[in-house]
């Protein structure tokens, strides 16, 4: 994981996170590809907090945002 543009601290909480979160899948995918939070937030309609507490498994997003990132994900097949 690269992820120059996020913190050591998100990617260091990213990666001890459990990826049976959806949001943690995301956030592997994002920072290791260096997609700013600023993009992932307003693909989903939700505030940059909302995004890094996805990333550090700190909460989980809502059932119709975890629908959108499987889309999302298995379209881009990780």
């Amino acid at each position: 994981m690269d992820g120059r543009g996020y913190s050591a601290r998100v990617i260091k909480a990213n990666r001890e996170a459990s990826t049976d979160n959806p949001g943690v899948k995301l956030g592997r995918f994002c920072i290791a590809r260096d997609v700013p939070v600023q993009d992932v937030a307003s693909y989903f309609g939700v505030s940059r907090v909302s995004i890094y507490a996805w990333f550090t498994g700190k909460a989980s997003p809502r059932i119709k945002h975890v629908q959108l990132i499987d889309k999302l994900l298995d379209k881009i097949a990780i």
